[in-house]
């Protein structure tokens, strides 16, 4: 298999690749993920892992590039990554009590094929109590994830219940992935 590159600047998805013995260089595409076009959700996750993937494909071709975008969907709204605490307060107090879903898009792309796809995940949160949401911020943990939680970490223990891929809402469903580069050989 040619070698693999992760697009993305994430730990948490180069930890899933590494733990799952898949030997890859990390090189974070630098695009704009701010100014996105207008898509629905998932159109706009797999946009965004396309447009990563396609940045670092483009200095290397003759290698497999892996990109990935993950969101939070609840009530119809994404959540990104908090802008500041107010607002990772504000999503944590949205998404206290109820279901949402998180979906991770990936891309694959190298030079003789492409393919995309993505996972769905609902998590079930527990009610916060205000200082719940507070000390959970004061940890630092919820600024670089999208949803402003990381189901792996200080926010584990606020999560009710999940049905789909748990690794799709650490950032990255492996099994569809392994599955994608399986398609590469």
């Amino acid at each position: 298999m040619k070698p693999i590159i992760l697009a993305s600047n994430s730990p948490r998805r180069t930890e899933i690749l590494t733990t799952a013995g898949i030997k890859h260089t990390v090189i974070p595409a630098s695009i704009d993920e701010e100014n996105v076009p207008a898509l629905p959700p998932i159109d706009m996750a797999l946009y965004l892992a396309k447009t990563k993937a396609k940045d670092i494909y483009m200095k290397y071709p003759d290698q497999i590039v892996i990109g990935a975008d993950t969101i939070v969907i609840i009530e119809g709204k994404v959540l990104g990554k908090p802008k500041n605490r107010d607002d990772a307060y504000q999503m944590l107090q949205l998404l206290s009590g109820k279901t949402h879903e998180v979906v991770t898009a990936y891309y694959l792309i190298d030079s003789d094929q492409d393919y995309e796809g993505y996972s769905k995940t609902q998590v079930t949160f527990a009610n916060l109590t205000d200082q719940e949401i507070n000390d959970y911020l004061d940890t630092g943990d919820p600024f670089d994830k999208a949803g402003a939680y990381g189901i792996q970490g200080f926010a584990s223990k606020y999560i009710k219940s999940i049905n789909g891929d748990y690794f799709n809402v650490v950032g990255l469903p492996i099994y569809d992935i392994y599955q994608a580069l399986r398609k590469f050989q």
